[in-house]
């Protein structure tokens, strides 16, 4: 074979990783539970298979050269990837697990309060549940499925529409009871928001145009209003958590928040009147990976029936969930 083309040795590659991290061989040796000279031995090994010196060994740490971290940008994500199959594997033969990836908002306000319901149909299948806004990819060993957020048009194929995108001015039940009370400002009528506190997604995503007030106040006939104030806020939930606690209004996207308005705890101060909708939906994406497996069907299942509550909720059609093109 070819030398520039003979793979390298997984264990040497262990032993790289592991000293580069750890900066030091000893560390490396005590984590991989070998011998000091054993690591030493592997590094040497995967040098002379290089042809490269990786290291600048120094009295108290070792320092990575500049050709080991264009090999640690290779590896690290590498065995990363493999330790996760690797583990995907030894707990299929234990517990039945299925993995979600979705955006933190979603995960906090529509998908955990749900999901012990789920639970105590299905003891036997433990839920992971990875919250985060960067989108994480499906061919991830580790992901079964996705429930994700975008237009029509940026749907995969296959994606299954949960329900659309209505969003409503919301405050508290206490700030609505002290407006009618006259203690607070009145409102209204949207003019009335101009006495008001009005919590923003501070986002840049494309989705924010139809996320924001602007666009709200532009649709109901106030596009230069001005607050009493700007509460700008990172995340969808921090502003339904601020305008729960009576901090101003946020423009709530309703599917995430019906059962608060249906138990009061939130309140429509315009009604069904201040209600739009945008060409945004949410999803429901499966790893072709992951398809096959009983207990991912299964979640994928309650997922639908649970989707399918909050389109009665939020009146949305009662048409049945459609996979994207």
């Amino acid at each position: 074979m070819n030398e520039r083309h003979r793979p390298l040795s997984l264990g040497n590659l262990r032993a790289f990783e592991a000293v580069a991290r750890l900066a030091s061989f000893s560390a490396a040796a005590e984590e991989l539970f070998l011998t000091q000279s054993a690591v030493s031995r592997q590094i040497k090994g995967l040098e002379d298979e290089l042809g490269a010196a990786l290291f600048v060994r120094g009295t108290r740490h070792v320092e990575p050269t500049q050709d080991a971290q264009i090999l640690l940008r290779a590896v690290e994500p590498w065995l990363a990837r493999l330790d996760a199959g690797v583990r995907q594997i030894r707990e299929k033969r234990t517990r039945r697990r299925v993995s979600v990836t979705t955006f933190a908002s979603f995960a906090s306000l529509w998908l955990l309060p749900r999901i012990e319901a789920f639970q105590r149909q299905h003891p036997d299948i433990d839920i992971r549940v990875s919250a985060h806004d960067a989108l994480t990819d499906l061919d991830d060993p580790e992901i079964d499925l996705a429930l994700r957020y975008c237009s029509h048009e940026q749907a995969p194929a296959g994606a299954l529409r949960l329900f659309g995108e209505t969003l409503t001015p919301a405050v508290s039940r206490q700030l609505m009871e002290r407006v009618r009370a006259g203690e607070a400002p009145p409102l209204a009528r949207p003019a009335d928001l101009a006495r008001h506190t009005l919590a923003e997604e501070d986002d840049h995503r494309a989705s924010a145009e139809y996320l924001s007030w602007r666009h709200w106040l532009a649709q109901h006939g106030e596009p230069a209003l001005q607050p009493r104030r700007w509460l700008y806020l990172n995340f969808t939930y921090q502003q339904v958590q601020a305008a729960l606690a009576g901090q101003g209004v946020a423009l709530a996207r309703v599917a995430l928040v019906a059962e608060a308005l249906e138990r009061g705890e939130l309140v429509e101060p315009f009604g069904a009147a201040g209600r739009i909708t945008s060409p945004y939906c949410y999803w429901l994406i499966v790893s072709p990976a992951s398809r096959a497996r009983a207990e991912v069907a299964q979640f994928c299942g309650w997922v639908e029936a649970q989707a399918a509550l909050t389109r009665a909720a939020t009146g949305e059609e009662a048409t049945p969930p459609r996979p994207a093109r």
